[in-house]
């Protein structure tokens, strides 16, 4: 969620938990004993922290993990795949001919945690709240939506100001869940921290920053989970995380253990019984590169930096195969990826030669690059650390990097400003379409081919890319509802991608959970969500 990076840079720091140490710390508070042995209960464990669970203002992975199990929104995802499906919508929207009006059946039989019964005003106000009241993730819905509607006691009509084939992708995105009208208000900056009233599978019980509870909600209107309530634990240090579920003080452990944690469990399992859920994720790794930094202007450079690097031997030494070499910004669970970055190679020393001699460089003239990373995260100094050993090793004095660093906040805060040429950032996306791995990147609202991007995706980004082709395709991709064509215009964005070079694409994270060897049902969905009703206790 880097997307609109000036909105809410925090997001990032919540991606790339593996950066996390081996150091032991203490964690907030001791697990309560009698927890993991209440019947039908299960304790999760998490290093993860919460600061709002407000659905208007949430926009956090674990926070988002929190509103998936607790509310319901108009579609989601079958469990175990990237398919939409309904859930307080009966249908898939009915869509007119100019893309703009969105007509949802809607379910009836349901009640909000106070007994509120839903209907479509409910959802109009859910969805009004959210946008009106300018939380952190409003503009998902403030960019797109003119109006919402109910037209129909059980029926929902949204207006769109501009087509968006995506558009009931975004509405699977866990803050635009149903909320009580009675339990909440319309205005702006008005957000409730710590409580929540929704119509999904469990109920907020507790709240609190070491722990909360969930109880399963016994008048939902789908099917039942299979426990009677959800522990969540939260600890202060990986090492805490770690040592509590070695000792089965969780029956689950998600976010976030470090590298050499889970590659301990996972050689462990088979003796412990432990359980492994491993998962492609959604979360991308790469480097933008400000193409109004010379020598970062000239083609020939951005494709030897890219023909230089080295996914297999970053999968390999630097992650211990927790990552997986990435060669699209789109990434391999959603069906158009095309791995474009492939012909650059991985370590092309002979590509990366050529390249840097048509550019006019040298042993004598070498290119000198600054490779920022963020100092804050571990994992990240080790993968540019590498980066750089590798063009040192194959390319001696021809391309010479130097490494800077920079704490995340300040970084985010000076990429529009064009301050590092090359930076190594990570994503995560808002909701799982393309759409969501190209507009933020390479969209640029304002700008030419001379000047560069003035303003867009690009701009924030630090790339300051500016294609008008690009943008076209954008526009088509997102007026197209035919899934056959739509995936040709991708196609031809990621081909645009590879030829032009604004951004590198590294890798793309992996997911994981442990469970005990007595649960069953722990699963990870490839939007990074856990969902809390499959799991119970043999």
């Amino acid at each position: 969620m880097l997307r609109q990076l000036g909105r809410s840079p925090l997001r990032l720091l919540l991606l790339f938990c593996l950066c996390c140490g081996l150091a032991f710390g203490c964690s907030r508070s001791t697990p309560e004993p009698s927890a993991a042995n209440q019947t039908g209960r299960i304790v999760l464990g998490t290093t993860a922290s919460v600061s709002t669970i407000d659905p208007a203002d949430a926009y956090g992975i674990f926070a988002g993990n929190l509103l998936y199990n607790l509310g319901d929104r108009l579609y989601g995802y079958k469990l175990g795949t990237t398919e939409l499906e309904p859930q307080l919508a009966t249908a898939l929207p009915k869509i007119s001919s100019d893309g703009l009006t969105y007509t949802i059946p809607l379910r009836t039989g349901v009640v909000f945690h106070d007994g509120t019964p839903f209907n479509a005003e409910a959802m109009a106000f859910s969805l009004n709240r959210f946008i009106q009241n300018s939380g952190s993730p409003a503009f998902l819905l403030s960019d797109l939506v003119k109006s919402v509607k109910a037209t129909a006691t059980h029926e929902l009509t949204i207006q769109l100001t501009k087509p968006f084939a995506a558009f009931p992708a975004l509405l699977a995105f866990s803050g635009v869940c149903a909320v009580s009208p009675k339990a909440y208000e319309i205005k702006k900056g008005s957000f409730q921290s710590e409580t929540f009233v929704g119509t999904g599978a469990y109920k907020l019980v507790k709240y609190g920053t070491d722990q909360m509870r969930l109880d399963a909600f016994d008048q939902y209107w789908g099917k039942k989970p299979e426990n009677t309530g959800i522990d969540i634990q939260f600890f202060s240090s990986p090492a805490n995380l770690f040592n509590a579920f070695r000792t089965g003080s969780v029956d689950v452990a998600y976010q976030s253990l470090a590298l050499g944690q889970i590659r301990t469990l996972q050689t462990g399992a088979a003796t412990n019984g432990w359980q492994v859920v491993e998962k492609s994720g959604s979360g991308i790794n790469y480097l933008t590169l400000n193409l109004r930094s010379p020598p970062l202007d000239k083609l020939e450079v951005r494709q030897a930096i890219s023909a230089i690097m080295d996914r297999p031997l970053l999968q390999d030494r630097v992650f211990q195969e927790q990552i997986e070499p990435l060669y699209s910004l789109i990434p391999t669970n959603l069906d158009v990826q095309k791995p474009v970055f492939q012909a650059f190679g991985d370590r092309n020393v002979a590509k990366a030669t050529e390249l840097l001699t048509q550019a006019g460089y040298s042993t004598t003239n070498p290119l000198k690059l600054e490779l920022w990373y963020r100092s804050n995260l571990v994992n990240d100094q080790l993968a540019v650390t590498t980066l750089r050993a590798i063009a040192h090793k194959k390319l001696g004095d021809l391309m010479q990097i130097d490494l800077k660093s920079v704490e995340s906040t300040t970084a985010y805060k000076n990429l529009d400003k064009g301050a590092y040429p090359i930076f190594l950032l990570d994503w995560s996306p808002d909701f799982l379409d393309p759409d969501n791995y190209i507009q933020p990147f390479m969209e640029c609202t304002k700008g030419s081919a001379k000047g560069g991007c003035e303003d867009g995706s690009s701009f924030l980004q630090g790339s300051f890319y500016y294609s008008d082709r690009v943008n076209q395709l954008i526009n088509q991709s997102r007026k197209e509802q035919n899934p056959a064509n739509r995936k040709q215009l991708f196609a031809d964005l990621q081909n645009q991608l590879a030829k032009d070079v604004p951004f590198i694409p590294l890798w793309q994270n992996k997911d994981y959970l442990f469970a005990q060897k007595m649960v069953q049902g722990a699963t990870l969905e490839a939007t990074q969500k856990v969902p809390f009703s499959t799991l119970r206790k043999a």
